[in-house]
């Protein structure tokens, strides 16, 4: 779960941030991911390229680009990503309402209300999300919605997911087989093994040929000889289905 922070005060950033960690600690969370930025611009410059994360939390008022303008570029580019606005004052509160922000909360920022708001903005994105498969790492277990991955990689039996927005997660050392490993996976219609290596998420095949999968990063994923005929039809059948 990736959050971002834009405010130009570094008081407040790191307020904020303390808070979320402590946020973290208090609902048991692990992997967590805090992107702070002072400068709203290139917070701007990263949203233009797609680079998005989960939910946001924006100073409002801020010199050059305002949190308003940072809403409505992020809101170009998704619909599923949580805003919550962090202001001085209250005189923006239907600005926010346009872009749909989920909470509004005015400075100093109590603890409480941003809790809630961010338990809030973690049941949203759940519920967008859909169903998350879950993977033991260092830092503990992680859950990735489905939606997110792109492929896995079995790696010297460690599962190596990468995600649409360029990150990946690695697992520990796996016991079970890479099979038993992404069963769950192969029980949803968008995923599919292509190598004894590899799953893929069909959502994300940029192209298909004879010998392998061009995924959308870019990623030249290899098709086993023996699955080439099953991996083809599965991929028209799932492709046909879209277009229904």
């Amino acid at each position: 779960m990736k959050i971002t922070i834009c405010d130009d005060s570094i008081e407040d950033l790191i307020k904020i941030e303390k808070f979320i960690r402590k946020y973290e600690t208090s609902r048991s969370y692990t992997g967590l991911q805090i992107d702070k930025f002072s400068d709203a611009s290139r917070l701007y410059n990263k949203i233009s390229k797609k680079e998005l994360a989960d939910i946001y939390i924006l100073d409002m008022i801020m010199p050059e680009i305002t949190g308003i303008d940072l809403g409505s570029q992020i809101r170009k580019h998704g619909s599923e990503n949580v805003i919550i606005y962090i202001t001085s004052s209250d005189d923006f509160a239907l600005d926010a309402y346009h872009v749909h922000a989920v909470r509004y909360l005015l400075k100093p920022i109590r603890e409480d209300l941003l809790f809630e708001a961010l338990d809030y903005a973690m049941s949203y994105t759940k519920v967008k999300q859909g169903p998350s498969f879950l993977i033991k790492t260092k830092k503990g277990l992680v859950s990735i919605p489905y939606s997110k991955i792109e492929y896995i990689e079995n790696t010297s039996r460690i599962l190596d997911i990468h995600l649409t927005d360029g990150d990946n997660v690695k697992s520990i050392f796996i016991r079970k087989s890479f099979d038993e490993e992404i069963r769950e996976l192969l029980n949803n219609d968008s995923f599919m093994q292509v190598h004894k290596s590899f799953l893929i998420n069909l959502k994300y095949v940029k192209k298909l040929t004879q010998n392998n999968v061009i995924m959308e990063s870019g990623k030249d994923i290899p098709v086993s000889k023996s699955r080439a005929t099953g991996v083809k039809k599965e991929y028209l059948l799932f492709v046909s289905e879209q277009y229904k």
